[in-house]
């Protein structure tokens, strides 16, 4: 298996300039929100086995996860439901990477985005990086933070709202959360503007009518 490195950072690192890695999780699901971590790491303390969060095992996320939390700097933002139906999915996910970045304590002096798009109004410098996930160490820690994050809200929020299946599918359309939107109806946390959601909610309309 290939891992990231610290190849993107090393520049900014030699200048003693603070780098901060961003990604976010979350833009296929059919419910919550979509959620952005921005994670600074210590130069010094950058922990083994980084990686591509969907390329890491659950145990070896929480590891990484937990870790993170305690040794480097990190900020979680988000874009509700109901912005990502305003904005569209893109553009819910470059708002959720802003929020993370200015989320950060001290402001970092150069940021890594994983995609090809940056956030926009970013407090400094900033490099786009496709698949920087399984490029960049900065950027892998923040998908295994954000990861760790959303599945854990989309937990949550399966116990308010059983029968969908959130806890396993974190929101994604299987087989079985769609079974269930047909036989339970929409929740306040589907997003309206994906097709799945919308279909439902116009074949409902057109019943009552």
């Amino acid at each position: 298996m290939e891992f990231p490195d610290d190849s993107f950072e090393a520049p900014h690192w030699e200048k003693g300039t603070r780098v901060a890695g961003v990604d976010e999780v979350g833009r296929g699901p059919l419910a919550g929100p979509v959620v952005a971590a921005a994670v600074v790491l210590d130069p010094r303390w950058v922990p083994p086995g980084l990686n591509d969060s969907k390329k890491l095992t659950a145990k070896r996320r929480a590891r990484l996860s937990a870790w993170l939390w305690e040794c480097a700097e990190v900020s979680i933002g988000s874009a509700s439901v109901e912005e990502i139906d305003q904005l569209n999915i893109l553009q819910a996910s470059l708002l959720a990477m802003h929020r993370a970045v200015t989320g950060l304590e001290n402001a970092p002096g150069h940021v890594l985005v994983d995609g090809r798009f940056l956030p926009p109004q970013l407090p400094c410098e900033a490099t786009p990086i496709i698949k920087g996930d399984g490029r960049s160490v900065s950027i892998a820690a923040a998908s295994v933070v954000a990861k760790i994050w959303r599945d854990r809200l989309m937990r949550d929020l399966a116990q308010h709202h059983p029968g969908y299946g959130w806890e396993t599918n974190a929101g994604y359309g299987s087989k079985s959360h769609k079974l269930a939107l047909q036989n339970l109806g929409v929740t306040p946390h589907h997003r309206r503007s994906f097709k799945p959601i919308h279909n439902i909610l116009w074949q409902a309309q057109s019943a009552s009518d």
